[in-house]
């Protein structure tokens, strides 16, 4: 014996039918829009069809409430049909999609049916979840229109002068918090060219296998080929997504990323998103092979010239990502000494200068490529647990470990800028968890206008060293 209730709500919006159809078959998105859902993944490997299943953990009468999913039926680019099974209660959720000129028009019937003790709830419960229902449809409503706007740093974001306050927003728990006041994110990058640094392992592998999943073009730049096609294989299986290509460079070698962008500017394809990832931190002081001190070669240099060289590649919509740290706010640029060659040498200082080099030229970038229609922003993934961190920092691991974000809340920023329509609308900012921030938190760290001038123009001079020399 069972008792069934319906619910049934359509709309209309001003998207392709072929973005909103991908945007709902991944059901794992519907926690960014529906209030009831705490919780949702997608647990079958391959790309979205029938059979899809997805995990979801469903707010209900104060409890949570797992539930299961699976696509029963999948119709490109017409209809979609969800059956959920939890304690108690089933849910087909049947989604008909109709182009009208411009827009998409939707019409979503969920068919509920209640078992047990729920069964006679029913008249009790039948406005509550009418509303539900509703407030359901709004949120996707809202989701799809796509029309929110750029975030504003908090007054108070990453300024306070005490430690522990300013620190806290670095750690799991201050993604978690920062997770309440986002925005869904249902612009498509399907099919945009993405090329990613440093994807062995950590944020750059995070991002990844997010942007395959949401299906990006990606090139994926590694060092070491076996891991690369490894990584390759994996991605593509997990994520069913075919168009993941791997390039190999030694990013600390400058002569490495003039041949790796030789090699994309023949390929001619233009990239929509450039991620600048690869790093690590060095100690004691090394030297690459082609005697530049290898923090600043990976770290800093690496990435300008390689920006530099395929900014020819870049079109009318593209965004270039740094990805930052933190350490940064307690160092100020030396533009004498780029290198680290005086005093005791500190490989997190170093690695700290160099991002702090980075910033500034993420805000000459996007100064000056502006008018291009270019967007150039930086990053700062918070406190994530990596193997560099783990293998470089091993005390400040050991005592920070419980606050420690996952890769993939540390690279949520990253993926967010490379996607959201709200990034695209401004340029040259310092991003943590979705939210600009200061990009100094102490005058003593800040360089004059004198300094950032000459830093670009050293820059400029190690390239043109690099680029005079035959490959």
């Amino acid at each position: 014996m069972s008792q069934s209730f319906q619910l049934k709500e359509q709309f209309s919006v001003a998207r392709p039918i072929e973005q909103v159809f991908d945007y709902l078959a991944d059901f794992s998105q519907i926690v960014d829009w529906d209030p009831s859902v705490f919780s949702a993944k997608k647990i079958s490997q391959g790309a979205i069809k029938q059979g899809s299943q997805f995990d979801l953990i469903i707010k209900s009468a104060g409890r949570k409430l797992p539930m299961a999913y699976e696509l029963i039926d999948y119709q490109p680019y017409h209809s979609l049909t969800f059956l959920g099974k939890a304690e108690g209660f089933t849910a087909t959720d049947r989604i008909v999609l109709k182009a009208q000129n411009d827009h998409t028009h939707i019409t979503w019937q969920a068919d509920l049916e209640f078992t047990g003790v729920l069964q006679y709830l029913i008249p009790v419960m039948r406005r509550s979840l009418q509303q539900l229902g509703q407030n359901s449809m709004r949120g996707l409503e809202q989701a799809l229109n796509d029309n929110y706007p750029v975030p504003i740093a908090a007054s108070e974001s990453l300024k306070q002068k005490l430690v522990l306050p300013a620190l806290w927003p670095f750690t799991k728990y201050g993604y978690l918090q920062a997770q309440k006041n986002w925005h869904p994110v249902s612009a498509s990058i399907k099919n945009k060219h993405v090329v990613i640094t440093g994807t062995s392992s950590g944020l750059g592998l995070a991002a990844a296998k997010s942007l395959a999943a949401k299906g990006a073009d990606l090139t994926l730049v590694m060092r070491n080929a076996n891991k690369a096609k490894s990584i390759q294989a994996s991605l593509i299986k997990e994520t069913g997504n075919p168009h993941i290509h791997i390039e190999l460079a030694d990013l600390s070698l400058m002569n490495d990323v003039l041949a790796l962008s030789q090699r994309l500017i023949k390929n001619a394809k233009p990239i929509d998103v450039l991620i600048n990832n690869a790093g690590a931190l060095f100690n004691p002081r090394q030297q690459t092979k082609e005697g530049l001190e290898q923090s600043f070669a990976l770290l800093l240099l690496s990435p300008f010239i390689l920006t530099e060289q395929l900014k020819s590649l870049l079109i009318k919509g593209s965004r270039v990502i740094n990805v930052l740290s933190g350490g940064m706010y307690s160092q100020k640029i030396d533009v004498d000494d780029l290198e680290n060659k005086g005093g005791a040498y500190s490989g997190s200082v170093a690695y700290a200068k160099a991002k702090r080099g980075l910033m500034i030229t993420t805000e000459q970038w996007a100064n000056t490529w502006q008018t291009d229609g270019i967007c150039v922003h930086a990053m700062h993934p918070g406190w994530a647990e990596t193997t560099g961190v783990i293998s470089a920092l091993p005390e400040f691991y050991r005592l920070t470990k419980p606050l420690l974000r996952s890769p993939e809340q540390g690279a949520d920023t990253i993926v967010w800028l490379a996607t959201a329509t709200e990034a695209g609308k401004c340029t040259g900012l310092f991003w943590l968890d979705r939210q600009p921030q200061a990009t100094h938190l102490l005058a003593k760290t800040q360089e004059t206008a004198q300094q950032r001038e000459q830093l670009r123009l050293s820059l400029l001079s190690y390239q043109q060293r690099f680029m005079a020399v035959p490959q």
